[in-house]
C-alpha cells in the first residue's frame, strides 16, 4: 500500500513511503512520538547556537500575609509580573506559583539567575533565594 505526502518540506516534493516499518514512523512522528528532524545539519546547528538552554528555577518570595492576599491582589501581581516578561523576552517564563503563609514560591524556565532578578527587580518583587532545580521526581519515578 502506498502513503503519498509532502514529506520533504524543503524542496517540497511528494515522497512515496511503501513498507510498513516507514508507515509506522510517519504515523509516531504526526502523533509527536518522534521529533521531527532538522531540515538540515548546518541549519540545525545554527539554531542551537542561537538558543541557551531554559533551566528550572524555585524562587522562594518572603512576603508577609501572602497567604491572605485578595483575588484581586494577586490578579494585580500576576498582570505585573506578566509585563515584565513581555518586556524581558523569551529568556524567560513563568510556569506557576504556590501561595502559603508569609511566602510565595514561583517556578520559572529561565536562561539564567540573572534575567530572574532583573523580573523581580523590575517588578518590585522580592526574590529572597533563587534556586536552580536538577530533576523533578513523582510517585510515577518509583515504577520507572
Amino acid at each position: 500500500m502506498d502513503v503519498d505526502l509532502f514529506f520533504n518540506l524543503k524542496q517540497k516534493k511528494m515522497k512515496t513511503i511503501n513498507t510498513p516499518k516507514a508507515l509506522l514512523l510517519l504515523i509516531l512522528l504526526l502523533a509527536g512520538f518522534i521529533p521531527m528532524a532538522q531540515q538540515s545539519n548546518n541549519q540545525g546547528k545554527s539554531q542551537k547556537s542561537n538558543q541557551t538552554e531554559m533551566k528550572t528555577f524555585l524562587i522562594e518570595r518572603e512576603i508577609p500575609g501572602a497567604g491572605s492576599l485578595k483575588p484581586e491582589q494577586l490578579k494585580s501581581i500576576s498582570q505585573t509580573s506578566c509585563s515584565v516578561i513581555k518586556e524581558l523576552g523569551p529568556a524567560i517564563q513563568w510556569m506557576h506559583s504556590y501561595v502559603t503563609g508569609d511566602k510565595i514560591f514561583c517556578i520559572y524556565k529561565a536562561e539564567n539567575e540573572a534575567i530572574l532578578r532583573e523580573h523581580a527587580k523590575r517588578g518590585g518583587f522580592p526574590a529572597n533565594k533563587i534556586t536552580q532545580i536538577n530533576t523533578t521526581i513523582s510517585p510515577a519515578t518509583a515504577d520507572e
